[in-house]
């Protein structure tokens, strides 16, 4: 089948590779070069590095609405497109290019989290499974008749980037099944009223305010991980949180953010339990374990962490 892939980030390099193993990928089109880095290099896309090696044409629009892509796209005689976490919404006109039309892979089980982050809302949300979604694309959001779909486990303490690359593995494989069973798999349509959103994350979604529950926050920390960090303030400055658990803590009129002794050591009591962090980061220095930590901003039982 001649294909045309749509992605940017390295979440769609395992489909774009089981893609080129089977298919003919006849064009790829991607974001355009970003500054990136401490010196804010222009910088492409993982997927357009993975095209170039390949030999595959590569496109990059800045906005697909703009008609004038029609064409180009149109030259490329796809049979079908697949989408994966492109980076923009595709016009009717563009989702219709193809004879067969337009094939999303989307990191949740539809029609829940539909958005540009499924995976981290999945975990700040306290999911105990997520998956992944094949469907046919339409004008809306996520909202496109499901094709296929297939569950996994979210694992203890697993951080977002690593359920991330778990899924984008999974999503190859589902996609792929999907090709094969195009012509005799029957589209569902979504249950549009049990749907839920996952928008792009804020910085401000990793804010960590202790009143909350411990397992609240654990589950805030490993969905911002790794962006956008979860972030409280220490004497030091920020400190961002990239794991932790979540612990009981005796009973007691102590404030959230409070620095207290524990059964493994010092942890941070929250508005129910404790949470002990694993890996933080101190403002403008690198990951260190959280005893490392403690010894060097001298910090004891008593102390308080205040917001980010």
């Amino acid at each position: 089948m001649r294909v045309l892939f749509y992605g940017t980030p390295p979440f769609a390099l395992p489909t774009l590779e089981a893609l080129l193993a089977s298919h003919e990928v006849v064009g790829v089109v991607t974001q355009p070069d970003r500054p990136a880095g401490r010196g804010q290099r222009l910088t492409p896309p993982p997927v357009k590095e993975r095209a170039i090696a390949a030999a595959v044409p590569v496109l990059q629009p800045p906005r697909l609405g703009d008609p004038g892509w029609l064409e180009p796209l149109r030259a490329f005689g796809a049979d079908l497109a697949v989408v994966v976490a492109f980076g923009q919404i595709l016009p009717k006109a563009v989702l219709d290019v193809p004879a067969r039309g337009s094939i999303n892979v989307h990191a949740s089980l539809l029609p829940k989290y539909r958005g540009a982050a499924p995976i981290a809302w999945a975990l700040i949300r306290g999911e105990s499974e997520t998956g992944i979604t094949t469907f046919q694309m339409d004008e809306g959001m996520d909202t496109g008749p499901i094709l296929l779909s297939e569950r996994t486990a979210i694992r203890p303490g697993e951080t977002a980037g690593e359920l991330g690359a778990r899924l984008a593995r999974l999503g190859a494989r589902v996609l792929i099944d999907t090709l094969a069973r195009l012509d005799t798999i029957v589209p569902t349509p979504q249950q549009h009223g049990d749907a839920t959103l996952a928008p792009r994350l804020r910085k401000t979604e990793g804010h960590l305010d202790w009143r909350e529950p411990a397992r609240a926050l654990v589950n805030r920390i490993h969905g911002c991980n790794p962006r956008p960090g979860a972030l409280t303030r220490a004497s030091g400055g920020r400190l961002t949180i990239w794991r932790a658990r979540a612990v009981a803590r005796s009973a007691g009129d102590i404030a959230p953010g409070t620095l207290i002794a524990g059964a493994g050591g010092v942890c941070i009591a929250a508005g129910d339990g404790a949470v002990e962090p694993i890996e933080v980061q101190p403002e403008n220095r690198r990951v260190v374990a959280w005893p490392a930590y403690l010894r060097g901003a001298r910090l004891r039982a008593g102390d308080r962490l205040g917001p980010a």
